[in-house]
């Protein structure tokens, strides 16, 4: 019997650690079936339990609303990802009073608490310097902050934050943001057993890994050299073969077919093998990396002595794996979402480049949906259990006599929270900073924790994500998929009409990997499946329903009317959306320095490695304009070296027009006289980057100008810049 209930109100509280990893399908990780090692989720699940039937919301941004309230993600307002929020109480991305995080609860029980790595539940026009940071993780129940707030960064030259300021990474050779993570994690643990031993604290750590861009130190990747070459179709084989022989997945759940969207491997050409090939083994070394990371945080907390009395929940990703490079894959899949796929022959040039610090990589779609076996779909697709259904492992030495044992209860990441509420000791309050509470939707999962056979408590779900929905009730699943596919994010998509859209029906309880569908069998209960999604629907304000993809309707916006800026040194951090829109339009900037013979650094910026643009000075005093495009196209304009005094340097973009990311031609200018002119043949259709900054005086994230990281500017100062857009 769990010894949960006798533990949770004592002075041996338990410390609790969630750590969420970002982009993992079901069948990618060792421990499931899949083909890549991961050693601490091996011996955690030795010593603990197995959630082979837990459930996310199937993409990002709602996934953490759910964990963190325990509630269902559109009734915490963020039903879909915050790229996508639009005006919608259920869609608008921003966090609602009456679903507060359990991190605040967890505070007022007397636990320190900590939130390190990727948070992504703060709107883009409450994410600069400017505040208000009510939903930043400090304003969210955290004592302490370190990460990013965004969907992704770059692994080894991020756009880091500390509480509520922006921060550089720390300069050291070999730096990877996952290892940067876990010491800070491991640093945060350590100051509080020397400060307050006696008081238990809440870490949750949350990696961008393995969320594109595709990021490893090279060693790791070498190490699956030729392992994927027999392609994705044979290594699904291989990992459903792998989970039944295990018993992660039970004997006689089928292997689903691959959706004609995705080509089989043999049709593929050789040169198309050998891109895809190297893409995966690069996204393999990074989940092995980011696993390993991980168990450099338990074996500080077995040295600590903490480790016996931690509920330790390790969520293996916040959705099913990611399609999102499309079907070649791409080394810069920002240009990729945005149709800007970078041809055959530049992949096959840029090999070596991938995993490296000058690519943004993400794999092939095939890749993803291999790494979701045995189930239909991945990422976004929340119609289908590759999309929703993700591993889980917990473990707790102190709380749980079980080890080494499968949970096979229905489970949902909103079970979380009351599940940490549970353990310490503790119920959900009425009321949270004066603003009564909505009650969770999520169960606690401690029942299960020393009970194979008790009969789940969780017996009804509902999902939705773009229009893809499905709604599970007592083992049955029904799902409608609303068309297109999970790679097309920030390109328009096609209205389609709800009804178009064809229900299915499954019975989980004898088919595991919902691969039979019973529709036309059983008419009467799949009605009954479709009432009871419209019901919870209802219930959670989503009726008429939405596509995210088709219907976004603009969002507070700081620069939304305005064509004229001025802007100051400290100017840093600026997420893209909110800053002066640069895409598809002309625009006009003049900077006024004042240098001596020392000076160096980037005077203004927006985004990084994947796209963007950067006014600097090189060592010499010399001043560049870098300006990339994807893959697609470069320019790079430099002067000569800046006498000392004060000086006017201005961009010049001249947009040719005439639809979405068209070409433009760029001057740099210095004190009246152009000094050098170019070309971009194409720019950006709608964004640079996704979390990637605009900055005054310094880069915050990777740099778009060939020079080191941050290049804060020195040996002079800044007086003002100027934006005109449209001049």
């Amino acid at each position: 019997m769990s010894r949960a209930a006798g533990t949770a109100g004592a002075a041996t509280r338990p410390n609790i650690v969630v750590v969420l990893l970002d982009d993992v399908g079901f069948g990618a990780a060792g421990t499931f079936g899949g083909p890549v090692a991961t050693p601490t989720l091996d011996a955690l699940s030795d010593q603990g339990l197995r959630y082979n039937r837990f459930h996310t919301t199937a993409i990002c941004s709602p996934t953490r609303a759910s964990l963190l309230t325990g509630r269902d993600a559109h009734a915490t307002g963020v039903g879909t990802v915050l790229n996508s929020a639009f005006d919608h109480p259920a869609y608008c991305g921003v966090l609602k009073p009456e679903t507060a995080p359990v991190a605040g609860m967890l505070r007022e029980a007397g636990y320190s608490t900590a939130c390190i790595g990727k948070w992504h539940l703060a709107p883009t026009w409450e994410s600069s310097q400017a505040g208000p940071f009510d939903r930043w993780p400090t304003g969210q129940g955290f004592d302490t902050f370190y990460g990013f707030l965004g969907g992704e960064t770059h692994q080894f030259q991020p756009t880091l934050f500390e509480g509520t300021r922006p921060v550089e990474r720390p300069d050291r050779d070999g730096y990877h943001l996952t290892e940067d993570l876990v010491d800070r994690s491991l640093d945060w643990v350590r100051m509080q057993r020397s400060m307050k031993p006696e008081q238990p604290f809440f870490l949750y750590l949350a990696p961008g890994a393995t969320h594109a861009p595709l990021h490893v130190p090279q060693a790791w990747s070498e190490k699956y050299a030729g392992a994927f070459d027999a392609g994705w179709d044979e290594m699904r084989e291989a990992t459903h073969a792998r989970q039944l022989a295990t018993g992660v997945i039970p004997q006689g759940s089928g292997l689903t077919p691959r959706p004609q969207e995705i080509p089989a491997w043999a049709d593929l050409p050789a040169d198309e093998r050998r891109v895809a090939t190297r893409l995966m083994e690069v996204y393999a070394g990074f989940l092995e990396h980011t696993d390993v990371q991980i168990g450099r945080l338990v074996d500080g907390l077995k040295e600590s002595g903490d480790f016996d009395n931690t509920l330790f929940c390790y969520v293996v990703g916040d959705n099913g794996s990611s399609a999102e490079g499309a079907v070649p894959g791409s080394i810069n899949y920002m240009g990729a979402l945005q149709g800007m796929q970078e041809s055959l022959e530049a992949q096959l040039a840029g090999l070596d480049r991938i995993g490296g610090p000058d690519s943004y990589a993400q794999y092939p779609a095939g890749w993803a949906w291999a790494m979701t076996a045995p189930f239909q779909w991945m990422k976004q697709v929340a119609s289908h259990l590759g999309g929703t259904r993700n591993p889980m492992v917990l473990t707790w030495p102190d709380g749980i006599d079980s080890a080494g044992e499968v949970r096979r209860q229905f489970a949902h990441v909103n079970d979380l929270a009351p599940t940490l509420l549970e353990v310490a000791g503790m119920a959900a309050p009425a009321e949270v900073g004066g603003v009564a509470q909505l009650p969770m939707d999520g169960t606690s999962l401690v029942y299960s924790f020393d009970d194979a056979t008790a009969p789940e408590r969780h017996d009804t779900q509902y999902f939705e994500v773009n229009g893809h929905r499905s709604i599970y009730h007592r083992g049955w699943l029904a799902s409608a998929h609303h068309g297109g596919v999970p790679w097309t994010v920030g390109r328009p998509g096609t209205p389609r009409d709800f009804a178009e859209d064809r229900w299915e029906l499954y019975d989980l309880e004898s088919d595991f990997s919902q691969s039979v569908d019973l529709a036309e069998r059983h008419p009467e209960r799949l009605a009954e499946m479709v009432g009871l999604f419209e019901a919870e629907a209802a219930r959670v304000g989503i009726l008429p329903l939405m596509d995210a993809r088709v219907s976004r309707t603009r969002m507070p916006n700081l620069s939304e009317g305005r064509t004229s800026f001025t802007f100051h040194p400290g100017v840093v951090g600026v997420p893209e959306g909110q800053a002066p829109r640069m895409v598809g339009r002309s625009w006009h900037l003049r900077a006024g320095i004042t240098v001596d013979d020392t000076a160096r650094g980037v005077v203004a910026t927006m985004g990084g490695r994947a796209a963007g643009w950067s006014l600097w000075l090189d060592a010499a005093g010399a001043p560049h304009l870098t300006y990339r495009t994807f893959e697609v196209d470069s320019v790079h304009l430099a002067g000569e070296t800046l006498e000392a005094g004060r000086h006017e340097l201005e961009v010049i973009h001249r947009y040719d027009g005439g639809g979405r990311g068209r070409g433009a031609e760029l001057a740099l200018v210095v004190d009246g006289t152009e000094v050098a002119r170019g070309r971009v043949r194409a720019t950006p259709p709608a964004v640079f980057s996704i979390d990637e900054t605009f900055d005054i005086g310094t880069t915050t994230g990777s740099p778009v100008g060939d020079h080191p990281v941050s290049w804060p500017f020195t040996g002079g100062t800044i007086a003002r810049v100027d934006i005109e857009l449209d001049g």
